[in-house]
């Protein structure tokens, strides 16, 4: 293919393209909606989930975040008062994070905001076309899967 070919290929708007053009708006769309994986309602949500305490380095483990990164977000919760850092009774080496009264009122409101949206996302579809949507979905993430596989094989 001459540049020109090239240039006029990736101008061109396919169904293809334009499938990966939504699927990186969706994405964008639930990291500013849904919250992220290292965000601080993550952190609220995964201590909350967990009774409302949990080691620092389980957290660490659950987040998509270096621990650099999630020590940061901890500090701002605890200097907002929604969590606080204590040293183990297990094992005085590692640190639990606790959910303060505030933390824990905090993640309440964040889950009835999460349902709300989980609700409200999809209100433009019937239970039919959402459950056509997730099979036609979890299709394309097992194909995915497998390129990934794949790639990690060859490499």
């Amino acid at each position: 293919m001459t540049d020109i070919e090239l240039r006029e290929s990736l101008a061109d708007s396919t169904t293809v393209r334009r499938l990966l053009q939504n699927f990186g708006y969706f994405g964008h769309f639930l990291h500013l909606h849904a919250g992220g994986r290292g965000g601080r309602q993550h952190i609220l949500l995964s201590v909350y989930q967990s009774g409302g305490h949990m080691a620092q380095c389980e957290l660490a483990r659950r987040s998509c975040v270096s621990s650099a990164s999630l020590s940061e977000v901890i500090a701002k919760l605890e200097a907002g008062g929604y969590l606080s850092r204590v040293r183990s009774a297990s094992d005085g080496r590692q640190l639990d994070i606790q959910l303060t009264r505030a933390g824990s009122d905090k993640a309440r409101a964040l889950i009835a905001d999460k349902l709300a949206f989980e609700e409200e996302a999809f209100a433009c579809l019937s239970e039919d076309e959402r459950g056509e949507l997730l099979g036609l979905l979890e299709r394309v993430a097992e194909h995915w899967r497998a390129i990934e596989t794949r790639e990690r094989e060859e490499a």
